[in-house]
């Protein structure tokens, strides 16, 4: 579950996660402190991003996903793979894990 909200002073979108499954309870614990304006602020890993975006689907999150493995060529390819598997064997939604695989073959492709 996630809630959307804004910061009136600062104008940044800041979105409020509750974790109920072991993949959020972990991907939070994965989570990196970083100070912003002297206040410690969690971001999500590079992987669990990626993730959260070929979940939600839509064409901006595939877009973005491939602008994060560029940036982060030592991404955990693998812990990727594992929780996509996982979601593609629980989710009525199926092909987390191909859209994936389409995204670093179209990634390798390219260079």
């Amino acid at each position: 579950m996630v809630l959307p909200t804004l910061d009136e002073d600062s104008g940044i979108r800041v979105d409020f996660i509750f974790s109920f499954t072991p993949y959020e309870i972990g991907a939070i614990k994965r989570s990196q402190k970083i100070t912003i304006m002297d206040q410690e602020v969690n971001f999500a890993s590079p992987e669990d991003v990626i993730i959260h975006k070929i979940f939600a689907g839509r064409p901006r999150d595939i877009e973005d996903v491939r602008a994060i493995i560029l940036k982060n060529p030592g991404i955990n390819v693998q812990y990727i793979r594992g929780w996509l598997k996982e979601f593609d064997a629980s989710s009525d939604k199926k092909g987390f894990l191909k859209t994936f695989e389409k995204i670093l073959i179209g990634l390798s492709n390219t260079k």
